[in-house]
């Protein structure tokens, strides 16, 4: 059957926006495209280029794809706790506090993307284990309720809008 695009009562207002920027199309097909893409953009990037800010008090690059990471593994956690029928609350994160506990900076950017690419694996492999019936199960996560298929449409939308502020706000800079 495949994983269905969620309606809009399965996800919070919060969500919207990155399951709008999800394409059309096997959402797991696009999600393994996907990898690619985020492999391609930082592979051959620089260690200096990597820490580069467009502004003030934004994320470097590194930041960046540590918190495709850090989210991507918070979604597939509340996948895999909605999927298995766990109706406990799930409780919302703070992206900034993370950001800076991560500190991307000090890491090799060939180790953060390494990191990217077994979490987007891991994912994969997540969604390809979940049965149909799973797919349907709805948790509450930040006070809201979440549909475990909702959550391969926020990891793709997610990623998709933070690699579009990548490609207009800070590869511009890295001329």
């Amino acid at each position: 059957m495949g994983i269905t695009r969620p309606l809009p009562d399965e996800y919070s207002a919060g969500l919207a926006p990155y399951i709008a920027e999800a394409p059309e199309g096997d959402v797991l097909a696009l999600l393994k495209a996907q990898l690619g893409e985020v492999t391609a953009l930082f592979t051959g990037m620089s260690e200096p280029q990597a820490t580069y800010r467009y502004a003030p008090g934004k994320w470097s690059l590194k930041d960046l794809l540590q918190h495709l990471s850090d989210a991507e593994r918070i979604f597939a956690y509340r996948c895999l706790r909605i999927g298995r029928g766990d109706v406990t609350p799930l409780p919302g994160w703070e992206e900034d506090d993370y950001a800076l506990a991560a500190r991307a900076d000090e890491r090799a950017l060939a180790d953060l993307l390494a990191d990217f690419q077994a979490t987007r694996a891991a994912s994969l492999e997540l969604f390809r284990s979940l049965s149909d019936a799973a797919w349907a199960h709805v948790g509450t996560s930040n006070g809201r309720p979440l549909s475990a298929r909702a959550l391969p449409y926020v990891c793709l939308g997610h990623a998709a809008h933070h690699l579009a502020v990548i490609r207009e706000r800070y590869l511009p800079g890295l001329k």
